[in-house]
C-alpha cells in the first residue's frame, strides 16, 4: 500500500488589518441604513403617493395583464412576482401592502380587487395562498401611460429588468388614500381625504397657482375616512393643512333609539379610522367591570356584509343614554385622536408639507406626464406620417416601383435604388420593400390619404399642447374632471365645528328637562339651544347661516320633520347637539347635519320642523298642485307617518306650524301669481286627508311657495326670477322684495295677484319667500347675504341678485 505525500506547504499570506475607529464605522453604518429605510421603503413619493412596494406591486400586475376585466390569479403569485424581480424583501410584507391595498376599509379608493378573506378591522387576512386579486378599476389610473415614455425607468436590484422610478398618478393619490410610515428619525401618517374634494382643490389651483390656504380648503374642508364618522373640531386640521403638522379627532356615528319595549339603546353605524368594533366592545367590558363606566345592559355586534357597520350598546332603566354616550366617548375608543404627520419625499428628500404645497408637487408633476406623453405621441405620429408619405409615393407609381424591385439583386440595393429614384428616406424605402400585395388597392390609397389627414390633424393638435400653456392648464384639469366624475363619491365623514355642550361626566345622571329650541338651518343643520332664546342678540346672528325653522319644545321633547314626501318623522331633542348660551356665541357652529339624524330617500327632502304638541292649532300644508291642508293634532306614536294623501306626481312644497289658527296662508306660483287667505277658511282633516283646493293654477305652473304670515306683523315678499332651463345653483336670477301690504287678500282657490314681472331671458319664478321683514338669506354653502330694501311695487321686475340664494329665514 502506497503512503501517501505530505501535502506541499501554502504559502504565507501577509496579513492584512486596517484599524477603522468604531464610532466612525457605527456612524457611516447608520447614516446608509437610513437612508434605505427613508428613501426605498417607509416614506413615499410625494408626486404618486406610493413607497417603493406599492408602486412595484401596481406595476408587476400591470406587466401581467391583471386587469380589471380578467379574472382573479392567486395572491402568491403576484407576491413571488413581486419578490423575484423588483422588491428583494420578504414575501410578507410584499403581502401585507398588498393587502392594504384591497382593503376598503382602509383605502378611500381600493387599488386592488381582492377576492377572499382580506382581513377585517380586527382580524388579519388569509395566508396568500388562499386570496385572489387583481387590479381595481382606480389602479388604471395610476399605471396608464407607462408604455408613453411618461416616467423615467430605473433597474432593478439586478440590473436585468427596469421598473418605473414613479408611476404617472391620474389623480392626487396621497392626499386622497394617504399613508402611514415609521422611517428612522422620522414618521409619516396622512388621513384620507375624498377623490371629489382633492381633484377639486388641484384643478383650482392649476388656473390659481396663488391661491391661498382658504382658497383651497373651500374644496377640501377636512379628511374623508373609509369608515365615516364625525370629525370634532376642525382647528387641528387647519394648522396641518398649514403647516403640516396638526390633530383631530375622530367620533363613532351614533343615534340613541328605543331597541326594546322598555329600554332605550346607542346604535353605532360608524366608527373612528381603523377602529374595529370587537375593540370597542373589549374597552367597553374592561371599564365595566373596574367600575369606571355604569349605565350599560348589554353590547351586541350586529355587523355583517348586507347591513354594515352595526354595534347596539343597551343602556339600562334610569341612565341618561346622552350621559353615557359620553363616557364612551371618554372611555373607549368610540372616540379617537389621529395625528397628522404630513412627510413625504420630494426629489428624494423627505419634507413637511401643508396642503397647498402637496398639491403643487402633484400639480407640477402631472404637468410633467402630460408634456412628455405629448412629445413622445407627437413623435410616433410624425414617424407614422412620414412612412404614410412614402407609401402614398409608391402607390402612385406603383409600376416603376415593383419594376426596381425586379430589377435589383439583392434587398440592400433595392433599398437603395428605391431612395434614389424616388428621393425617400431610408426609413421609407425599407416600409415600401415590406409592403404587402393586398396594400396595393385603390381603396388602400384612399385609407392613406385619410390616415395621413388625420394623423395632420393629431400633430396640430399636439403640438398646441406643448406651444400653449392654457390649452395644456386645460387638458391636465379635464382629465381630472373625468378621474373624479367616474371615481368620486359622496363625502362620509361629518365635519363638525364642536360637539355641542356634553353631558355631565358622572353617571347616573338625569337631563334637566328644561324649555330650548331646535333649529334647522338652510344647509341642513340641526341643532337645539341650551336656554330658551332660539337665536340670541343680533351680534350672534351675523355669524351663522339663515335658519328656516326654529320649534320651541324641552330638552328631553320631541319634534317632527316635515318632509316633500307628506310624511312626519319624529325626532327627539335630546339627540340633538347642544349650542352654547346666547351670549354672543357663534349659533349654529355646533349643529350636525340632518342626514345623520334622518334617512331620507333620494327624491324626498326635509321642509321644515314642527313641535306635536297636541294643543297646537295644527300644521298647514301647501303642495305643487295647488293643495292646502290643515293637519290636526291627532298624531300617531310611530317613529314616521303620513300627514297628507298625494295625488300621483304631487309634492309638499311649503309646511308651516301655526300658532293661533287666524294665520294667513300663501301661495307663490311659478308664474308670479300671490295669493293668501285667511287660515280659517280651510277645515282641518285628518291624517288621510288629501286636503282642498288652495290656488288655481295655470297650465305648465306649479307652486313655488307655501307659507303662513301673522297679519299683524311686518312682512315681506321675497321674489327671484329667472329662467326655467337654468341649472339649480347656477342662475342668480333677479331678485325683489316687496312689502306684503301690497298684495290684496283674495278667496280660496282662486288664481291671485301678479307678484313678479319678468323680463327678457326670464320665464318663471326660481324662488320665492313670504314672511317677516328681518328675515335673512343665504347662499347654499351658508354665506349670509344682505337683502334689498323694500319697494312699493308689488308686479314690478327684479334687479340681478348679488348670488345665488339657498334659504331664506326668519324667527
Amino acid at each position: 500500500m502506497a503512503r501517501r505525500s505530505a501535502p506541499a506547504p501554502r504559502p504565507e499570506v501577509p496579513e492584512r488589518i486596517v484599524d477603522i475607529d468604531v464610532a466612525d464605522e457605527m456612524r457611516n453604518a447608520f447614516l446608509e441604513y437610513s437612508y434605505s429605510v427613508i428613501h426605498a421603503r417607509a416614506l413615499p413619493d410625494a408626486r404618486d403617493g406610493f413607497k417603493p412596494v406599492h408602486r412595484r406591486i401596481l406595476f408587476a400586475m400591470g406587466e401581467m395583464g391583471l386587469r380589471p376585466e380578467r379574472g382573479h390569479v392567486k395572491s402568491s403569485r403576484v407576491v413571488g412576482e413581486v419578490m423575484g424581480k423588483y422588491h428583494p424583501h420578504g414575501d410578507s410584507a410584499i403581502y401585507d401592502a398588498l393587502v392594504r391595498l384591497a382593503q376598503p376599509f382602509s383605502m378611500r379608493v381600493p387599488l386592488v380587487d381582492g377576492h377572499g378573506n382580506f382581513g377585517s378591522l380586527d382580524d388579519g387576512p388569509a395566508a396568500s395562498r388562499y386570496t385572489e386579486a387583481r387590479m381595481a378599476p382606480a389602479a388604471l389610473l395610476m399605471v396608464t401611460g407607462l408604455d408613453e415614455d411618461t416616467v423615467p425607468f430605473v433597474p432593478n436590484y439586478d440590473d436585468q429588468l427596469l421598473q418605473p422610478d414613479v408611476l404617472p398618478s391620474a389623480y392626487p393619490n396621497l392626499l386622497v388614500n394617504g399613508t402611514t410610515g415609521i422611517a428612522v428619525g422620522m414618521a409619516t401618517n396622512m388621513p384620507p381625504h375624498n377623490l371629489v374634494e382633492v381633484v377639486g382643490a388641484a384643478r383650482h389651483l392649476l388656473t390659481h397657482p396663488d391661491a391661498s390656504l382658504d382658497d383651497l380648503m373651500k374644496f377640501v374642508p377636512g379628511p374623508d375616512l373609509p369608515g365615516g364618522g364625525r370629525i370634532v373640531g376642525l382647528e387641528g386640521i387647519r394648522d396641518a393643512y398649514l403647516t403640516g403638522r396638526g390633530s383631530f379627532r375622530i367620533r363613532a356615528t351614533t343615534r340613541i333609539e328605543k331597541v326594546s319595549p322598555r329600554r332605550q339603546g346607542i346604535i353605532v353605524t360608524e366608527l373612528p379610522y381603523l377602529i374595529g368594533p370587537e375593540k370597542v366592545i373589549e374597552k367597553i367590558k374592561d371599564a365595566v367591570q373596574s367600575k369606571k363606566l355604569q349605565g350599560i345592559a348589554d353590547v351586541k355586534d350586529l355587523t355583517d356584509r348586507s347591513s354594515g357597520m352595526q354595534m347596539v350598546i343597551e343602556i339600562k332603566n334610569g341612565f341618561n343614554p346622552e350621559a353615557v354616550l359620553e363616557k364612551l366617548y371618554k372611555l373607549t375608543p368610540m372616540e379617537d385622536s389621529f395625528s397628522i404627520n404630513n412627510v413625504a419625499l420630494v426629489d428624494g428628500q423627505p419634507r413637511t408639507m401643508g396642503l397647498k404645497e402637496l398639491l403643487t408637487v402633484y400639480v407640477d408633476f402631472r404637468r410633467q406626464v402630460v408634456l412628455r406623453r405629448t412629445e413622445y405621441r407627437l413623435t410616433k405620429r410624425r414617424e407614422r406620417l412620414h412612412l404614410v408619405e412614402g407609401l402614398l409615393i409608391a402607390i402612385l407609381d406603383i409600376d416603376e416601383v415593383i419594376q426596381v424591385i425586379r430589377s435589383s439583386d439583392d434587398a440592400a440595393s433595392a433599398r437603395d435604388r428605391l431612395r434614389s429614384v424616388f428621393d425617400l428616406s431610408e426609413p421609407q424605402a425599407t416600409y415600401i420593400l415590406d409592403l404587402q400585395l393586398r396594400r396595393l388597392t385603390k381603396f388602400s390609397r384612399i385609407e392613406l390619404e385619410q390616415e395621413q389627414k388625420d394623423l395632420l390633424a393629431q400633430i396640430a393638435e399636439l403640438e398646441e399642447i406643448l406651444g400653449d400653456e392654457r390649452v395644456l392648464t386645460k387638458l391636465i384639469s379635464g382629465e381630472l374632471a373625468d378621474v373624479a366624475k367616474k371615481h368620486g363619491d359622496p363625502r362620509r365623514t361629518v365635519l363638525l365645528e364642536s360637539a355641542g355642550v356634553p353631558a355631565a361626566a358622572s353617571a347616573p345622571l338625569e337631563v334637566a328637562d328644561d324649555p330650548c329650541w331646535v333649529l334647522l338651518s338652510s344647509t341642513g343643520l340641526l341643532a337645539r339651544t341650551s336656554d330658551d332664546e332660539p337665536l340670541g342678540r343680533e351680534g350672534a346672528r351675523a355669524k351663522h347661516d339663515a335658519v328656516v325653522a326654529a320649534v320651541r319644545t324641552t330638552a328631553r321633547g320631541e319634534i317632527a320633520v316635515v318632509t316633500s314626501a307628506g310624511r312626519m318623522v319624529r325626532l327627539s331633542a335630546l339627540e340633538l347637539p347642544t349650542l352654547p348660551p346666547s351670549n354672543g356665541a357663534p349659533a349654529l357652529s355646533g349643529g350636525a347635519p340632518l342626514a345623520a339624524y334622518v334617512d331620507l330617500p333620494g327624491d324626498e327632502r326635509a321642509l321644515t320642523l314642527t313641535s306635536l304638541s297636541p294643543h297646537s292649532p295644527g300644521l298647514a300644508l301647501g303642495t305643487a298642485h295647488g293643495v292646502v291642508k290643515r293637519v290636526t293634532t291627532e298624531y300617531p306614536k310611530g317613529h314616521a307617518w303620513e300627514c297628507i294623501s298625494l295625488k300621483d306626481g304631487d309634492r309638499v312644497v311649503g309646511a308651516v306650524e301655526l300658532a293661533t289658527g287666524e294665520e294667513e296662508l300663501v301661495f307663490v306660483t311659478s308664474q308670479a301669481s300671490l295669493l293668501h287667505f285667511s287660515a280659517q277658511e280651510v277645515r282641518p282633516q285628518g291624517r288621510t286627508g288629501g286636503g282642498v283646493a288652495g290656488v288655481r293654477l295655470t297650465d305648465g305652473a306649479s307652486v313655488v311657495f307655501f307659507g303662513a304670515v301673522d297679519p299683524r306683523a311686518d312682512n315681506i315678499v321675497v321674489t327671484v326670477s329667472g329662467s326655467s332651463d337654468s341649472l339649480p345653483g347656477t342662475d342668480a336670477g333677479a331678485w325683489k322684495v316687496t312689502p306684503f301690504d301690497e298684495y290684496p287678500g283674495k278667496g280660496r282657490a282662486t288664481g291671485g295677484v301678479r307678484a313678479h314681472r319678468f323680463l327678457k331671458g326670464e320665464d318663471a319664478l326660481l324662488l320665492a319667500w313670504v314672511g317677516r321683514s328681518d328675515a335673512r338669506a343665504a347662499q347654499p354653502n351658508g354665506v349670509a347675504i344682505t337683502l334689498p330694501d323694500p319697494e312699493g311695487r308689488r308686479d314690478g321686475s327684479g334687479v340681478p341678485a348679488s348670488a345665488v340664494i339657498g334659504g331664506i329665514g326668519s324667527l
